[in-house]
């Protein structure tokens, strides 16, 4: 249950777009790792793994939003914990930086060390993902 918190917590933190409260979440050495080729990845020109703290910041306080540009929701499933492991399934709805709606199913499994997440994997529709976003490339 503890560990539900502190994902729960970690969702509010990346909502904030606050770079400091998204760095308080995690371990210095975190990971983040989602499919390789993910047409997020793609459209940003980033990895599709990122390692550090600051490279996690960078993501969801900067990076993110250039793509999704504004309406972003979350709708959560479930936050199913077990002991240092969480898994959230969520649905993310956005507006796209070329105005188009976006609408993808998610599953992210959360790895937690001394109360901070520590490693996160990404799941998501990766077809959907790549037909909605298409060559967008974002500014």
């Amino acid at each position: 249950m503890q560990g539900n918190i502190i994902v729960q917590n970690a969702w509010k933190a990346f909502a904030s777009r606050d770079a400091g409260e998204i760095a308080a979440v995690f371990t210095a050495d975190a990971e983040w790792l989602a499919p390789e080729g993910n047409a997020t990845a793609i459209a940003l020109g980033g990895p599709s793994h990122l390692v550090g703290r600051a490279a996690i910041v960078q993501f969801l306080a900067v990076d993110f939003h250039r793509l999704f540009v504004r309406d972003v929701s979350l709708t959560f499933h479930g936050f199913h914990g077990d002991g240092d492991r969480v898994v959230v399934e969520e649905t993310m709805t956005a507006t796209l930086a070329n105005g188009n709606h976006y609408v993808n199913d998610y599953c992210f499994v959360f790895e937690l060390k001394d109360g901070l997440v520590h490693r996160v994997r990404e799941y998501m529709d990766t077809a959907r993902g790549h037909r909605m976003l298409g060559s967008l490339t974002a500014v």
